[in-house]
């Protein structure tokens, strides 16, 4: 098992920019541009009142000794913030400076926003990113943790949105730039970093976790991965996933509560479709929460307490009682018992179109 390595987790939040990333909303160019335009127009505006109101404390070397006029505290103004400063050759005539003014200046604003507007875009971003990392770092828990994005990875998020899971208590770990990406163009926080290190599961908030999903390309890394969580997560709820079924006692003692074999179950489903497709189609519409029928958990209510599950109006598979699955054709499950879960299908309504 990995040790704690180079401390990651004991980083300041400034440090892990690269390696947390928050979702980030993209707004438009345009918009952005647009609001920068409007709050330098507002400092030129502010700086020109400012002058006007003392033009008496101001002197034109070209002038007369007269006060400065409002175009001549625009003309200081303009020159003053965009940092051009007093050369050799500088407009004596009003028309000169008005062209200065309309003209000149905006070319040499837009050249600022232009030339400086990116790096500075990239600072905010960055300290923006901190602040984000060090309050969500704070305030985590109670989250899932998905370790692998690839193709079991992604699934497994989707079932969980599908589901009304919040995508900001979904985190997903993974070594690829490309996956983590694409997590989070899904609003979910992503880690950069192997699943096999105790210090990268400790910054994606494992300790505080109620369920980690362990979807790696590997059985080897699997069981890495589980033992890694397990360790630092004793009472979250891991689930992994396997190729091979001869592995799936290896899940189990490195503390996986359940554990799917992705090569056998597709090989089963295969197997049916030859024979009864729609059988096939009905199992893939109960492990789609989008539309259809789709398997669910809730609480009994009180009504329900002392009765047969049989007896509900609900299509009831079983009965979960501390912790413990019964089928419904258990005789543990004969009747309902206070604290008891349901498992149970739901009916889903898919979301209406609205026809413009």
């Amino acid at each position: 098992m990995s040790s704690s390595g180079d401390g990651l987790a004991e980083r300041p939040g400034h440090s892990l920019v690269g390696v947390i990333q928050m979702p980030v909303t993209v707004g438009s160019p345009v918009r952005s541009i647009v609001r920068r335009v409007i709050w330098a127009l507002l400092a030129l505006a502010a700086t020109v009142a400012i002058v006007y109101a003392d033009r008496t404390g101001y002197r034109d070397a070209n002038g007369n000794g007269q006060p400065l006029s409002l175009l001549d505290c625009i003309y200081y103004s303009t020159v003053s913030l965009s940092t051009t400063g007093y050369g050799d050759i500088t407009p004596v005539t009003e028309t000169a400076r008005l062209v200065n003014v309309l003209v000149i200046t905006p070319l040499r604003v837009l050249f600022l926003i232009v030339l400086v507007g990116t790096t500075l875009e990239v600072l905010t971003e960055r300290s923006r990113q901190t602040f984000k990392i060090q309050r969500w770092r704070r305030k985590v828990r109670d989250h899932v943790v998905v370790v692998g994005y690839g193709t079991k990875g992604r699934s497994a998020v989707s079932a969980l949105l599908g589901e009304g899971t919040d995508p900001a208590s979904i985190v997903v770990v993974d070594t690829e730039r490309a996956s983590l990406e694409a997590a989070s163009a899904q609003g979910l926080v992503t880690v950069h970093g192997s699943g096999t290190r105790s210090d990268v599961l400790r910054v994606a908030g494992v300790p505080r976790a109620r369920a980690v999903v362990v979807a790696a390309n590997r059985d080897d890394t699997a069981v890495l991965v589980t033992l890694t969580a397990r360790e630092l997560a004793p009472k979250a709820q891991v689930v992994a996933a396997v190729r091979e079924a001869e592995n799936v006692h290896l899940l189990r003692q490195s503390g996986a509560n359940s554990v799917v074999v992705s090569s056998e179950t597709a090989g089963r489903l295969l197997g049916m479709a030859t024979s009864t497709p729609s059988v096939v189609d009905m199992v893939e519409d109960l492990l789609t929460p989008d539309a259809g029928l789709a398997i669910a958990e809730r609480e009994v209510e009180t009504g329900e307490i002392g009765g047969s599950p049989r007896h509900l109006s609900d299509i009831v598979l079983g009965v979960v009682r501390g912790g413990v699955l019964f089928r419904v054709d258990a005789p543990e499950a004969d009747a309902i018992e206070a604290g008891d879960r349901l498992l149970y299908v739901r009916k889903v309504t898919p979301p209406a179109t609205v026809n413009r």
